[in-house]
């Protein structure tokens, strides 16, 4: 298999892995509800996803880099609006 397609297959597993959590997202900014919603989960979560990153500086490998960013994000986005309402919602 040429280095080129594994490249996309890599991308294309982070890509995929790194959109999972865009529907909860959606669905709690679209609600204004969290009440189901783990933040131990999110956190946990988002300490994987920071190893990942530097275990993709490490090997400088941009697409584990690039797609571990981008859930981090995602990440941090959802705890925020959890949070947000969660409060809303007690």
């Amino acid at each position: 298999m040429s280095d080129s397609l594994i490249q996309w297959i890599g991308i294309g597993a982070g890509a995929l892995t790194s959109a999972s959590l865009l529907p909860q997202l959606f669905k709690i900014h679209k609600q204004k509800k969290a009440e189901d919603i783990s933040i131990a989960y999110l956190i946990t979560l988002l300490s994987g996803l920071s190893l990942w990153i530097v275990y993709g500086i490490l090997r400088k490998d941009i697409p584990v880099i690039a797609t571990n960013i981008f859930s981090v994000l995602v990440n941090l986005s959802t705890i925020i609006l959890s949070l947000k309402y969660k409060s809303n919602d007690s």
